[in-house]
């Protein structure tokens, strides 16, 4: 018996022990594998940096342009070729029908020989109009254009970015305002009914407070779909699934005071700006190279070879070569395809000269249009805070007078809908004043990584320029590929 017991206690003690132990570990456990951690609306935006496939491709184009400074150089380089060429040839010695030669011995009438000569050529442009000269400035011309225009897809990424956080916290609070409603209206459903028990309410007051609580189900019902739509796109856009959404605020401290210094600083800052006058440098500069296929060319040439044979009618049967040729060229007339493309060349940068105005226009018309959006938010938020005090403070009266019998159920209905409208026309005014900011910003060129200050290693294009622009070889990319 007393084993027994003994047993049973040490069964308690180890229970207690385990009870004890898992009291301690539950809340260490809870804090390691918390719950994961929200995120802001820049890091929405850092995300989107690092993840966006679109802002990677123009990464990628970026790269490929960067070549292009290396190719232009190889005007400038010497252009080495190895050959080889090897020769059989026949030939008929027995011309006048003898059969032995003057040793009497057999002649056979049909001999041949072989020859072969390799080498190598070397090809120097020494001068060529200007060309190349002016080839390597509009490719690197085009490498500065191609970066203002990856930093212009940046800045569009991380608007967007931005405001696809700011449609899911809209949304979201359109949710919980609706449902908010539909708890409300089952109360008047249940309120109603209670007063139709006792005599007091109407079978129309029940059905007006039913149908109401019904459209409320359904329009809760449409703001999940809305709100899994705005999902989608973050995803999209950012990478990786909302976390944690809350209500972002606009950035007031890098919205330009008036609409006059927004455009000018927009004209001298953003990227799409840029990145036309860069093309426009590119555009002169082809000008000036097909200019240059007007003019003469020098061209030097080294060639070494070695030749074998056997032939019978040279003792020079094996031996090497090694030759220098200069040559001028003076180009006259090619059909007329140099002036064809020198015309071509000068519309071109005439293109790229309108284009320009036409990129300053766009500028200022994105910069005006938010700033008036931004200004018209804000005077919306100051409104409505005053409508949704006022909507709830008559809500309040309505349902003490329906209590006292001086309202209706359908005095409180159109009351509560006041409120629901409020509401959600103040979750549009917040989320037009957050996106309009950023379109602001964005739209003067500033919304960039440096600027908002995003926690995320950032790109720098001139690493891999440098890495190539004098490259002389190799197959490889910089990353290996």
């Amino acid at each position: 018996a007393s084993g027994g017991f003994g047993r049973r206690q040490g069964v308690h003690v180890l229970k207690f022990r385990m009870v004890t132990l898992a009291a301690y570990m539950v809340p260490v456990l809870l804090a390691v594998a918390g719950p994961a951690a929200a995120d802001s609306i820049f890091d929405a935006m850092a995300k989107a940096y690092e993840n966006n496939p679109d802002l990677n491709a123009a990464r990628a184009g970026l790269r490929a342009t960067d070549e292009g400074v290396a190719i232009a150089k190889a005007g400038w380089r010497p252009q080495v070729s190895g050959f080889a060429q090897k020769t059989t040839s026949k030939y008929d010695l027995n011309l006048q029908g003898a059969t032995t030669d003057s040793l009497g011995q057999p002649v056979d009438d049909k001999k041949g020989f072989n020859s072969f000569q390799a080498g190598i050529t070397i090809t120097q442009q020494i001068f060529d109009g200007f060309q190349t000269l002016n080839n390597v400035r509009a490719a690197e011309s085009n490498v500065y254009s191609e970066r203002a225009s990856l930093k212009a897809n940046e800045i569009q990424i991380l608007l967007s970015a931005a405001e696809s956080y700011a449609n899911i916290a809209r949304d979201q609070k359109i949710v919980a305002i609706r449902k908010q409603n539909v708890a409300f209206l089952r109360e008047q459903v249940k309120a109603a009914n209670a007063r139709l028990d006792v005599g007091e309410g109407t079978k129309t007051d029940v059905s007006l407070a039913d149908s109401e609580r019904a459209q409320a189900q359904a329009l809760v019902a449409d703001a999940v779909f809305q709100l899994k739509q705005s999902e989608a796109v973050y995803v999209q856009i950012v990478g990786d699934a909302p976390r944690g959404v809350k209500q972002p605020k606009p950035l007031s401290n890098l919205v330009p005071k008036s609409i006059d210094n927004a455009v000018a600083t927009g004209w001298r800052e953003h990227p799409s700006i840029v990145a036309t006058m860069y093309a426009i440098d590119a555009a002169g500069f082809q000008v000036k190279s097909a200019e240059g296929t007007m003019l003469p060319g020098v061209v030097l040439q080294g060639q070494m070879a070695n030749n074998s044979g056997n032939s019978p009618f040279t003792s020079l049967n094996d031996y090497a070569s090694s030759s220098v040729t200069a040559r001028l060229n003076v180009p006259i007339y090619q059909g007329g395809a140099e002036y064809g493309q020198i015309r071509q060349a000068k519309e071109r940068l005439g293109q790229q000269q309108i284009m320009l105005d036409s990129a300053r226009l766009e500028v200022q018309k994105t910069i005006v249009s938010a700033m008036a959006q931004y200004e018209a938010a804000q005077a919306q938020i100051s409104a409505i805070n005053v409508q949704i005090r006022a909507a709830n403070d008559a809500l309040s009266g309505v349902l003490e007078e329906r209590k006292v019998g001086q309202a209706t159920t359908l005095d409180v209905l159109d009351s509560q809908s006041r409120v629901l409208n409020a509401q959600e026309s103040m979750a549009q005014a917040q989320r037009t004043s957050v996106v309009a900011s950023f379109s602001i910003v964005a739209s003067i060129g500033r919304l960039t990584v440096d600027e908002v200050n995003l926690k995320v290693a950032k790109y720098v294009p001139k690493d891999h320029y440098e890495a190539v622009k004098d490259k002389w070889f190799g197959l490889r990319t910089v990353d290996g590929r």
